[in-house]
This record gives structure tokens, C-alpha cells and sequence, in this order.
């Protein structure tokens, strides 16, 4: 599930646990669930052996695994020792009735830790942690209402102990527990408003309380105050690419809920979200996962509205390929995760293969960097674990009779190793021709190609960045694997 933060420190990614990844279910009318230690399911088809869409085995979102990040809460415990200091006789805190409703509030959400048992000896082990640091939470919100970051510690503690209800335990219930720990976050983001791991970790919470609702209204509620938390999370901690990737796993699950007209809007968000987490980190294998399923269900989408489809859209076929990419490069980042070597069997076929990507681009002649608008040519270019490389250009000359002899200029095409690339990135310049435009910064020079739109640039922006980044981590082996076998 979705990974909590803390203040304190930055979050490490977890290591995996493929005995906890099932393999995709075959039967795709099952539905999918989702619980804390698995990734959850979304339905994934075919189309690539035959015209009839016959179904496939369902790919999963790549969701992470929770850790135990209260902040600094065994730095808080190490102090026990120490005697607990008066409150001043004078302190604004002291009114009565407060700290009465405080002491009524405490004394229900200790009620619901004190009857939560763990599964085996490490939960219940665990769990006696927690209840000890509820304890002190407790004492010093009762001191003081006004301590938020009492109030964020404690909803961390209840959301850490709902993971340690039994499945089959029927007091506490963990929904019960998750709606305590809403509430302490709820207050401690009203008490300081820049709180944004309390909003990233407020929207985890209730994004567990919508998946025990299925696809109901109820769910489609807590899925969008879930999204708006991690607005609001990422509006105050840009630099989260796990906000982004939750954020955009939530729309992912809001879409399957919400009406037919909503949905498109909402994966396309999601698309971009997904997108967004990759810029901000390109090895985040989970976001280049869940940004293939979710281009994959999009693909699904667009095929059965084939007729409506317009001139500027994406085709399916297209997205299918887009979508087998990003698996191809999540799995070359994290081959060990079972789930991605699944989803490779299933979309492996999709790829245009021996290459990873095979598409159109406008580009200079050979060896110019800057030409006048009408040199400029639309050409197929072929990206693979090696280079980008622009087809072989066939020129039409004429023999003295006056007849054309077709002849095939080898020399005069483009090609950049990926060894070679510092940067990739979007440009818009005067000097370029219409559309756009695709710099490609290398240790011989700068390569200006130009895509056919901005949503054709995305793909070969993140295609490219994704094959550098596979290359500087000593992994093209794997990914030359993939495309050539």
C-alpha cells in the first residue's frame, strides 16, 4: 500500500517481498482487492492476438509496502524516564470543560489501542510500542490541545495499529481505528496548515478506509477527499514523488467508480501524475509501473469508443505500446518483483520489437543542427537499449532518360548513443518548424527534433530519459534482453 511519511526523515524505499505478490488472477470478472501488504488488481486485455479482445490475466498497481515511520517516535520514548513537568497554574490550557472533552476523546481512541491484538508475536510486540507512545501522546495533548505535532504522532500510531488488527478480529474494527487517526490528522492539519506529511499520510488513511467500500458512493467520497489530501500534500512538499504516485493511484480508483463521462478526465490526471512522480525521480520503478497500467486501461477504454475516436487522439494500439514501455522499464529497474515480470509476459508482444519505441519525428537534414524550416523532414525513428536512430532516408534521383532509380542513403541519418546524451528535454524555439520540439543535449552536441504533439512528445521524452537512466544504472543488459529476445 501507499508508503506513510514523516517529517524527520526521508522516506527509504522498502525492500521488496515477492512471496507477499500473487500472480495476476485469470478470471478478469473476479474484481480485484486490495490489502496492506499486496498490490491491488486492474483489469488488463489484450487485443494483440486477435480482434475478438478476448481477456487476459489482470495487471496490479504497484502500490509499495507500509513502514513503521512514526516521526521520531522512539527518540520520544527514550525520555520516558524522565519525570513529566507540571503545567503552569496560569497556562491558557487549563480550562476545564477543554480538557475534559480532551480527556473524553483521549480516552475513547486508548479504548480502541488497548483492544487491538497483533497477529503473531512481532505484532503484538509491536503493538505494545504503540499503545506505550498513545500513552504519552494522550498526556500531552491533554496538557496542551494545541500540540499538533502530539496530535499528528498520535494519528500515526492509530494507523499504525489498525495494520495490526486480525482479519478476523471484530473489536476494534481497523475502519474504526483509521477514522480515529482522520480525525487527530484532521485537527493537526487545522492547528497547522502546512502540515503536509499529516495531509499525505491523512490521504493513505483514507484511502484504506474507501478500499473496505468497494464501488460504492461511500468509496467514491473517500477516494475524492483522498486526491484532495494529496493536492494539498504535494502543494506544500512538491518534491514528492510518492505523493504523486498515490495521488495518482487514487484517481486510478476514483475513475473506476465515478460515471462513464467522468472517467476520461480523471485516468488522464492520473497519467499525469504518474508522469509528474517519474520527472521528479526517474528510477521510481512503482510510478513507471502504474503509469503502464493505467495507459493500459485507457487503451481498453479507447478501443471500445473506437468510433468516436478524433484525428488528434492517441490510438489504442499506440497505448498498448506505450503502456508495454513503461513495464519493460519498470521490470529492467526491479526485475526481482514478480508482479512486473508477469505483466511483461502478458504486454511483451506489444512492444515493435527488436526496438523499444518506433515512431515519426521531423528532423534536419543529417549532420545540420539549425536548417530552413522546408529541409526539415518527417521520419521514422527506432529508440532501443543502444541509440535513437533515424530510419535510412531513400532518395529518388534521376538517370539521364529521365527515369527514377530508388537508392538508399545509409550515411546521412541521425543517430544518438545513449552513452553519449547529458540531457532531454522539451523546447520551443522560433528556429524550429511547427509542432513540438525535442532537445537532445550530447558530449558531441545538441539534437533539435520536433514530435507531432505535445502528448507524442511526452512518450519520447519519458522513453528516451527511461533507456538513460536504465544504461547509468548498469541495467541495459536487461532491458536489450527484453526487446531482442
Amino acid at each position: 500500500m501507499p508508503e506513510p511519511q514523516s517529517n524527520s526523515n526521508p522516506e527509504s524505499e522498502p525492500n521488496p517481498k515477492p512471496e507477499k505478490e500473487t500472480q495476476p488472477n485469470p478470471n478478469p470478472e473476479s474484481g480485484s482487492s486490495v490489502n496492506d501488504a499486496d498490490l491491488s488488481q486492474t483489469e488488463i486485455r489484450s487485443n494483440a492476438a486477435s480482434n475478438n479482445h478476448a481477456p487476459h490475466p489482470q495487471l496490479k498497481k504497484d502500490e509499495g509496502t507500509r513502514t513503521f515511520t512514526m516521526r521520531e517516535l522512539l527518540h520520544g520514548l527514550k525520555n520516558d524516564s524522565e519525570p513529566d513537568r507540571e503545567e503552569d497554574s496560569e497556562s491558557p490550557y487549563n480550562d476545564e470543560a477543554q480538557q475534559q472533552q480532551q480527556i473524553e476523546q483521549n480516552n475513547a481512541a486508548m479504548d480502541l489501542i488497548n483492544s487491538v491484538v497483533g497477529v503473531d508475536d512481532e505484532g503484538r510486540s509491536r503493538q505494545r510500542v504503540l499503545t506505550f507512545a498513545a500513552r504519552r501522546y494522550a498526556t500531552a495533548i491533554e496538557r496542551n490541545p494545541h500540540d499538533y505535532d502530539a496530535l499528528y504522532n498520535w494519528a500515526l500510531v492509530l494507523q499504525e495499529s489498525a495494520d495490526n488488527v486480525s482479519p478476523d478480529s471484530t473489536s476494534p474494527s481497523k475502519d474504526s481505528l483509521l477514522e480515529e487517526a482522520c480525525k487527530k490528522y484532521d485537527e493537526a492539519t487545522r492547528l497547522c496548515p502546512t502540515l503536509h506529511d499529516a495531509f499525505y499520510n491523512w490521504a493513505i488513511a483514507i484511502s484504506d478506509r474507501a478500499k473496505m467500500r468497494g464501488r460504492t458512493k461511500e468509496a467514491e467520497e473517500l477516494w475524492k477527499q483522498a486526491t484532495r489530501n494529496y493536492e494539498k500534500a504535494v502543494q506544500l512538499n512538491w518534491n514528492s514523488p510518492q505523493a504523486l504516485n498515490n495521488w495518482g493511484l487514487a484517481l486510478q480508483e476514483l475513475s473506476s467508480i465515478v460515471p462513464a463521462r467522468e472517467k476520461q478526465k480523471i485516468v488522464r490526471t492520473a497519467v499525469s501524475k504518474f508522469r509528474e512522480a517519474i520527472q521528479l525521480q526517474l528510477d521510481f520503478h512503482r510510478a513507471i509501473y502504474n503509469l503502464g497500467t493505467v495507459l493500459y486501461g485507457l487503451a481498453e477504454d479507447t478501443l471500445r469508443t473506437a468510433g468516436s475516436i478524433s484525428a488528434q487522439e492517441v490510438s489504442p494500439d499506440e497505448l498498448y505500446s506505450q503502456s508495454a514501455i513503461y513495464i519493460a522499464a519498470a521490470y529492467a529497474l526491479k526485475r526481482n518483483y514478480s508482479v512486473y515480470s508477469s505483466a511483461l509476459r502478458l504486454v511483451h508482444s506489444m512492444l515493435p520489437l527488436p526496438h523499444l519505441k518506433v515512431g515519426y519525428l521531423t528532423a534536419p537534414p543529417a549532420g545540420k543542427t539549425i536548417a530552413p524550416h522546408n529541409d526539415w523532414k518527417r521520419s521514422e525513428f527506432f529508440l532501443d537499449h543502444e541509440r535513437l536512430q533515424q530510419g535510412e532516408q531513400r532518395q529518388v534521383p534521376q538517370t539521364l532518360s529521365g527515369r527514377s532509380i530508388d537508392s538508399v542513403n545509409k550515411d546521412k541519418t541521425i543517430k544518438v548513443d545513449i552513452a553519449d546524451i547529458i540531457s532531454v528535454s522539451a523546447c520551443a524555439d522560433l528556429t524550429l518548424p511547427p509542432g513540438a520540439g525535442l532537445c537532445i543535449d550530447t558530449v558531441h552536441g545538441t539534437v533539435f527534433l520536433v514530435a507531432d504533439s505535445w502528448e507524442s512528445l511526452d512518450g519520447w521524452l519519458d522513453a528516451i530519459r527511461l533507456v538513460y537512466t536504465i544504461y547509468m544504472r548498469d541495467k541495459s543488459d536487461i532491458l536489450a534482453g527484453i526487446i531482442t529476445a
